[in-house]
C-alpha cells in the first residue's frame, strides 16, 4: 500500500494486526472510517507513530510508572461524566481511557511484553469464558446466579494460572486488591464474605453495629486529652492541633475504620455505591459552599471574614435554594 495525500496531508500505511481480522488502513485526517475496526486500527497506527522514531518527544519519553496518574485521573474524569450525565462529554472521556490502554500495549509491545492484539484476544477469550449461559450450555436464569458463576470461574481460572491443585483450598477474600480505593475495596471484600453467608441477617442489624462501633469510639474518647476534640480553626492547618498520645491515636484510628466499614456494608445492602454517594456528597457541599462564598463576595468579604452564625445561615439557605429548585424541577 502506497501513501496517500489527503490536501496537504500525507497518510501512512498502519502494520497489519491479524487478530482483528481487518485490512490495512491508513492514518486518514479528517476522513471517515467505514468500521469499527478501521476506527480502532487507525488509533493504534497513531499511537505507534507518536511514540515511533520522530514522533512526539513527550510521547516517547513516558513510561508505565509516568502514565499511572494520567489513567487514575481520566478513570475520574470519565465517572464524573457519568454523574453528570453529560453524554457527550462521556465520548470524549472514554477516548481519553482508552488512550491510556493504547499507550501501556504500546510501550509493552516495544519491550516485547505483550501487544495491543494480546489485549484484545484475552478480553474476547474473558468474555466467553465468563458467560458460558451464552456461548454454552450452562442455565442461568438470573443476574444472581450469573455473578455467582463468575465468581466461581475466577476462582477456578486463579486456580489454574497458579498451578494450585483441585483439593488445595484458597480464601474467597484472593484476588482482591489492596491498591484500589479503600471503599472500594471493603465493599469487594464484604460482598464475597456474604457470598458464604457471613452477612448481617437484616438492616437492622447493621444499624446494630452502626450504634455500636459509635459507642466504642465514644468510649475512648473518654481518654481524649482535655478539653477534648477541638477544630484546629482558621488558618495555618494543624495549628494548635492537641497532641494525642500514639497509642490513643491508633485506636481512635481503627474505630474510625470500623464505623466505615459499617456504613460501606450499610450501602451494600441497599445496593448503593459507596464511592458514588460519597463523590456526589462532596460535589454537593462544593456546590453549597461556593454559593455561600459567592454571597459574602457579593459584600466584598471572604468567609474566613464571616462569623460561625453566618455561616451556618447561609448553609441553610443554600440547603433551602436547593430543595425549591429540586421541587420545582420535580
Amino acid at each position: 500500500m502506497t501513501p496517500h495525500l489527503i490536501g496537504s496531508i500525507q497518510t501512512e500505511p498502519l502494520p497489519r494486526f491479524p487478530s482483528l481480522n481487518v485490512p490495512s488502513t491508513v492514518i486518514y485526517i479528517g476522513c471517515r472510517m467505514s468500521t469499527t475496526g478501521e476506527r480502532f486500527e487507525r488509533a493504534v497506527g497513531i499511537m505507534e507513530r507518536l511514540r515511533g522514531p520522530g514522533g512526539c518527544p513527550w510521547d516517547r519519553e513516558q513510561t508505565f510508572d509516568t502514565i499511572k496518574p494520567y489513567t487514575l485521573e481520566e478513570t475520574y474524569e470519565v465517572l464524573e461524566a457519568i454523574d453528570n450525565r453529560d453524554w457527550k462529554e462521556l465520548a470524549g472521556e472514554l477516548g481519553d481511557l482508552l488512550l491510556q490502554i493504547l499507550f501501556y500495549a504500546e510501550m509493552a509491545k516495544e519491550q516485547n511484553s505483550f501487544s495491543i492484539d494480546d489485549v484484545l484476544d484475552r478480553l474476547s477469550a474473558k468474555l466467553i469464558n465468563r458467560h458460558p449461559h451464552v456461548f454454552g450450555d450452562v442455565k442461568a436464569d438470573t443476574a444472581a446466579e450469573v455473578k455467582k458463576n463468575w465468581e466461581a470461574l475466577k476462582v477456578e481460572e486463579r486456580r489454574r494460572q497458579n498451578g494450585e491443585k483441585e483439593t488445595e483450598k484458597k480464601s474467597i477474600l484472593a484476588g482482591v486488591s489492596s491498591a484500589m480505593p479503600s471503599l472500594l475495596e471493603a465493599h469487594k471484600l464484604s460482598s464475597r464474605a456474604a457470598q458464604v453467608g457471613f452477612d448481617w441477617p437484616n438492616v437492622e442489624g447493621l444499624f446494630d453495629k452502626l450504634e455500636e462501633e459509635t459507642h466504642e469510639l465514644r468510649e475512648h474518647l473518654k481518654h481524649f486529652p482535655a478539653p477534648g476534640p477541638r477544630p484546629q480553626g482558621r488558618g495555618v492547618a494543624g495549628a494548635g492541633r492537641t497532641v494525642v498520645p500514639e497509642g490513643l491515636q491508633a485506636r481512635l484510628e481503627e474505630e474510625v475504620g470500623d464505623l466505615f466499614f459499617v456504613l460501606v456494608n450499610l450501602a451494600r445492602y441497599l445496593s448503593v455505591d459507596s464511592e458514588s454517594a460519597l463523590r456526589k456528597t462532596n460535589r454537593k457541599f462544593k456546590r453549597r459552599f461556593q454559593w455561600m462564598e459567592d454571597r459574602l463576595h457579593e459584600s466584598g468579604r471572604t468567609a474566613d471574614e464571616a462569623g460561625m452564625e453566618e455561616l451556618e445561615s447561609l448553609w441553610r439557605s443554600a440547603k433551602a435554594r436547593e430543595r425549591e429548585a429540586t421541587e420545582k424541577s420535580a
